[in-house]
């Protein structure tokens, strides 16, 4: 199995595109079909393709020196040309304004492409930060500094008088998208998209062309960026990991339309149940959840007093102390080892998860986000920023334990439920080169050979490989943190410069070179505020913890990712869809006869992944991939 993101394109890299002509050549007075046109011009597997949408209006195709464009369903021209040819699409984000999958597209069995260069994903590598809008993304491009943002309309309908005076300062011609200074001309892209600019379709059209030529000169100068970054394999490849990277993230945005687009399928009568059971029948009006929340509250009050906030962390605290349990915080994790001090412990547990799922998941949101279809739809983000993970709203990422049992595959369906074992400490053998820690990556257990090694009990190994990376130092893990210098202190050496950076860049001296991930990914680190008070070490070694956690969680989040885009190909002809990513795990559902089929395949992604991934480390990644019908069946 060769991964799509990682597959050598036939066409070579994208050809950078003229800047004396962001226009391109003139559109043909009456076109063709679109896969006609780009397969007369030489267009084939691979080839990048950009591609600008324009609501009611049509589509703007840009590739090599030709163009195309034509007052068609955007989505209808992507699912064909990418059945006929198969290009790399190239768009400035796959979530935006512009992009063909930002409103769906025509069927749910419709898949998105296998090939895609997302430029604003790509920025994020680049740069890092979340800033990734048009007028950002071409400045980096052209070496500017960062525009302001964009000036939106008043919502009172009056005119916004600076906004005026910003675009009357700016001279030349107002519908070349590129201004004097090299910036994306201030309004131009809304107006593009959102087809507002003067003029019928058939300017509106020339212009979206315009705009998907200008995304061919972004991919070509990114495609450049990427090349200059260091490949930090053991035995890099013809493609630089950090090319590898883009292809991968841009896939999973992808994947992250498609996931927002279809759901996760929900047994509606279970979830009900299963509420009702916790918290009670749905509550009518104020004061019905004014009532439940005194049902709720009155178990623990009877052990405490009825004066106490049960919402107020501090007031809680200050009620168990006085019935002589004493604790400096009230995380749940400190409450449960003293269940046996006084019966509100148990108490108090059960509330906070009836509270969660009354206010957060509870029949309102149920009502909000399961669909009539019985789908589970949030938003969802191809990275987050900071670690890069991909993240959801709605509840999505967050599901109570309590609610998996109604997460059901459809009738005729069954789900593959995949997770990484250990994938933190397997990444950071990978990323340090440690050759210690690389041999224990050998065993199922990786914590095994680290506790002989260390000579602890498991447990205690954990925590260790836990502490090297969070940078905890004190108590038991400070302990078993000395241990691990010791024994993996090449491991521990790659942790700490990258605390040390994170620690310098807090204290006004930032890097020579920008930190980044082992993929390439820019891990933003940013100064203390001149004003800053309190204890500065103490916050500087907070920016170091951040920077020692983000070197390996970014990682990871990159793996992870380039493993599920290389999974969700692999599902197609199987019939399969990935319907969750939820941090190292992914839930799949597929045809029960292919059930088997898509273990395997998914165990083959794996390996093929690893092999671009991490290629010549010999650390060893495994997944744990089980055949369920519910998600609660998968084992904690």
């Amino acid at each position: 199995m060769v991964s799509s993101w990682a597959a050598d394109d036939p066409a070579g890299p994208a050809r950078p595109a003229s800047l004396a002509s962001p226009a391109g050549p003139a559109l043909p007075a009456s076109p063709a079909s679109p896969a006609s046109a780009l397969r007369a011009s030489g267009v084939g597997p691979g080839t990048a393709v950009a591609v600008v949408a324009v609501p009611g209006v049509g589509v703007a195709l840009a590739f090599g020196d030709g163009g195309w464009a034509g007052h068609a369903d955007p989505a209808a021209v992507l699912t064909d040309v990418e059945a006929a040819i198969g290009p790399r699409w190239v768009w400035w984000s796959a979530r935006g304004a512009g992009s063909p999958l930002a409103g769906g597209w025509r069927q749910s069995a419709d898949r998105g492409p296998a090939l895609s260069w997302d430029l604003a994903a790509v920025h994020r590598i680049l740069r890092g930060g979340h800033r990734d809008d048009p007028g950002a993304v071409w400045a980096a491009t052209r070496g500017l500094p960062v525009p302001p943002l964009p000036r939106r309309a008043r919502g009172d309908g009056q005119l916004d008088l600076l906004a005026m005076v910003e675009q009357q300062d700016d001279v030349g011609d107002v519908d070349d998208p590129v201004g004097l200074d090299g910036q994306l001309r201030l309004g131009w892209v809304d107006e593009t998209l959102g087809a507002t600019a003067a003029g019928g379709p058939g300017v509106r059209l020339a212009r979206a062309a315009r705009f998907a030529r200008l995304a061919l000169v972004a991919m070509a100068a990114q495609e450049q960026a990427l090349s200059t970054l260091p490949d930090p394999r053991a035995s890099p490849g013809r493609l630089p990991l950090a090319l590898l990277t883009a292809r991968a993230e841009s896939a999973a945005e992808v994947l992250a339309r498609e996931l927002e687009r279809d759901g996760l399928p929900v047994d509606r009568p279970t979830a009900t149940a299963t509420i009702t059971e916790i918290i009670g029948p749905p509550p009518v009006g104020d004061a019905g959840e004014a009532a439940a929340r005194r049902t709720r509250d009155a178990p623990v009050l009877r052990q405490l007093s009825s004066s106490v906030d049960l919402r107020n962390p501090a007031s809680v605290r200050a009620a168990l102390a006085a019935v002589g349990i004493d604790v400096p915080d009230t995380r749940s994790g400190r409450l449960r080892a003293l269940s046996a001090a006084h019966p509100v412990i148990d108490e108090l547990l059960a509330w906070r998860k009836a509270e969660r799922i009354a206010t957060t998941y509870g029949h309102r949101w149920l009502a909000t986000h399961v669909g009539a279809d019985g789908r589970l739809r949030g938003r969802w983000h191809g990275s987050d920023g900071a670690a890069g993970r991909m993240t959801a709203d709605a509840g999505l990422h967050n599901l109570p334990a309590e609610m998996r049992v109604a997460v059901v595959a459809e009738p005729g369906h069954r789900f593959v439920r995949a997770d990484l074992g250990q994938i933190e400490p397997r990444v950071l053998a990978v990323v340090s080169g440690d050759p210690e820690l690389t041999r224990a990556t050998r065993q199922d257990d990786l914590y095994a050979p680290v506790a002989a090694r260390l000579g602890v009990d498991r447990p205690t190994a954990k925590v260790a490989v836990l502490a090297a990376m969070y940078g905890q130092t004190t108590g038991a893990a400070g302990q078993a943190l000395r241990q691990m210098r010791e024994t993996y202190g090449v491991a521990l050496a790659y942790l700490d410069a990258a605390d040390a950076a994170g620690r310098s860049a807090a204290l006004g001296a930032a890097p020579a070179t920008p930190l980044r991930t082992f993929g390439g990914r820019r891990i933003p680190l940013r100064a203390l505020p001149a004003d800053a008070d309190g204890d500065i070490g103490r916050a500087a070694a907070a920016y170091g913890r951040f920077a020692r956690n983000a070197v390996v969680q970014g990682a990871a989040a990159e793996l992870f990712k380039a493993w599920a885009v290389t999974v969700r190909q692999a599902l197609i002809p199987l019939g399969g869809t990935i319907v969750l990513c939820l941090h190292d795990e992914l839930l799949l559902q597929v045809p029960v006869q292919t059930a088997e089929a898509a273990v395997a395949a998914t165990h083959r992604a794996l390996d093929a992944t690893a092999a671009h991934w991490a290629a010549g480390s010999a650390v060893r990644f495994v997944a744990d991939i089980a055949v369920i019908s519910r998600w609660s069946d998968a084992k904690p």
